[in-house]
Parts: C-alpha cells; structure tokens; sequence
C-alpha cells in the first residue's frame, strides 16, 4: 500500500522518540565496534556503514544511522545531450543528527530532521559503471573512439540529508558530482564540473521549481514502509521503494582537461551544448530503492547490524 506523505511524517516524532529514551536512561552513544558480518535483512547493503567514525561516536549526538539507496533506471540530460541511465547508481553512508536538532519546516506546517552525513568506511560513497554517449553524425563502430564514456564521480560530500521530505517539494539531499569523460583522443582528465565547480544536484520526490525555460518536474516517494528491528533492538528501519527523484535547477559547466592542454574543450562545449544554465538540464532516478536505519544508541545500532549479520550468515549456510 501506497502511503502519504502525513503518515510518513510521523516518522520524526519515533525517531526523536528514541534518542529522548536513550538520554533519559543515561545510554549516551558508546564506543561501537566495527561491524562483524555483512548485514543482512532490513540492513543488507550497510557493511560499510561507517560506525567506527569518530563524528558517528560523538556522544552529543541524538540519532545515528545507516543508508543505502540503489537508482537502477532514468537518464541525465547535460545541455543538448542525454545520458541513459542503464546500470545501478549507488549511494552508501552513515549519518547523524546532532545536539543542535536541524530541521526543515514544509509549507503544509509539518517539519523533517536534517542530517550530517559521513563517507563509508569501506568502499567509495557513490559507485556507478560508466555511460556510454554517442556522437551525433558518427557511426558507432569503437566504443570509446566513436563514442564517449561518461562516468558520475562524487565531487564533495553529500549534505542536508532529509529523508522525511519525501513527497515534499523539498530536496532530499545535496549531490555534488562532476563527470569523467573517457575517449582515446581525451586524455585521462578530462571532465565537465569539478571539485571546486562541481555540478550541484538537487533531487526530490516532489515538484521543481526551476527557472526558465525549464518546466516543473515531478517525482515520486514510492512505496514507504517503517519496520522495527527483527531482533529486539531499538533502531527503525524505514524503505522508500520504486521511487523517482528528479531535478532541472543545476547548472553545468563546459569541459576542461579535455585533449592535451585542454585542446578538445570547446569541442565539447559545442558538441553538448555546454555551459548551461540552471534549468536547461535535468536528472530523472528511477526504480531507487533506499532503506535507512536509524538509531538512538550507536552500540545499539551496531548490534542491530551484527546481528543481523549473524542471522545471514546462518541463512547461508
């Protein structure tokens, strides 16, 4: 069953719930262990779910938590070039909510927490396989000669995390990433956004308000679910299945590094039809699947995990 975005909001006032019980009992976050298994259950895909990070142990924290979300289909659309979408993007990393409670208030007089987040301890926060782009008016007969490669990298850390605001016309995180295009004739760091001009994603489940000539889009939280923990322990488990997160209000820089001395970059520019404005591009995340976990006590989720690592292991065999 599909539910609204007022049942989903109810959410907040659980999970506040369980950081208020762990103060009032004196169960600061501890010193966790790192994780013993691969989670499985609710929890598969958190293995490097960053429980050891020192801004994950802090004890003035109220909540911590684990997320992994998986975008299987969409496009991504740069100037005059659209990119398919053909392979999973994956999105891991740990979050925390702090002793200062941010929180965003929505229109309709509801309010969501805003999280910190922290890179995984294993394996990279974002991870996608390339997408391969062709060239107008040339025959595709060498991928990677005929055609380019371009691959999503992470350009800065993902913030204002905001998983409440699903079905609100509100981004649910800040995505800084830059694309690595690879082709025989480019060189090896050729790429359009960076570290310091990285092309900055805003995606919601709800509506965009983009500046012209860009024309609203509108997403979908999917199928949202809350579960309590299998085996006893306090952490929230909340999924957010089939959804679509869109946006068309990033800019996007030309290409630099293309070729030798940056030879290629106005090539690229016109080829692709970059720079361009906020609201001639746009991004469309389909069949995204996200579970985060959530907890009042670190020690307490890392049991969760383990233990359900435990019960994994014991399916396997």
């Amino acid at each position: 069953m599909r539910r609204t975005t007022r049942s989903l909001k109810r959410l907040a006032p659980i999970t506040a719930g369980l950081a208020t019980v762990a103060l009032l009992a004196g169960a600061a976050p501890a010193q966790a262990a790192g994780l013993t298994g691969s989670p499985g259950g609710p929890y598969a895909g958190m293995g490097g779910c960053p429980v050891t990070s020192p801004a994950l142990q802090n004890p003035d924290n109220l909540q911590v938590g684990c997320v992994v979300s998986v975008t299987r289909a969409g496009s991504f659309t740069i100037g005059s070039t659209t990119v398919p979408l053909t392979s999973p993007i994956t999105l891991q990393f740990g979050v925390y909510w702090d002793k200062s409670a941010p929180v965003v208030n929505f229109p309709d007089g509801s309010s969501a927490n805003q999280y910190a987040t922290v890179s995984p301890a294993t394996g990279q926060l974002l991870t996608a396989k390339p997408a391969e782009i062709t060239i107008p008016g040339i025959i595709n007969f060498l991928p990677g000669l005929t055609s380019v490669f371009a691959q999503v990298e992470l350009a800065g850390p993902v913030t204002d995390f905001t998983p409440l605001a699903a079905g609100e016309s509100y981004p649910v995180f800040k995505l800084p990433i830059k694309l690595h295009l690879h082709n025989a004739l480019f060189g090896d760091n050729c790429y359009i956004g960076s570290n310091s001009a990285p092309i900055v994603l805003h995606p919601t489940t709800g509506t965009t308000a983009p500046p012209a000539p860009g024309k609203p889009m509108t997403g979908d939280p999917g199928t949202i679910a809350v579960n309590a923990d299998p085996n006893g322990h306090d952490a929230i488990v909340a999924s957010f299945a089939g959804a679509t997160l869109v946006d068309n209000t990033f800019a996007v820089p030309g290409a630099s590094g293309c070729g030798l001395g940056g030879i290629l970059d106005p090539l690229i520019d016109w080829t692709m039809g970059i720079p361009s404005a906020a609201g001639k591009g746009s991004v469309n995340f389909q069949q995204t699947d996200t579970a985060l976990a959530l907890d009042g006590s670190l020690a307490d989720l890392t049991g969760a995990l383990d233990a359900s690592a435990g019960q994994a292991a014991t399916t396997r065999h």
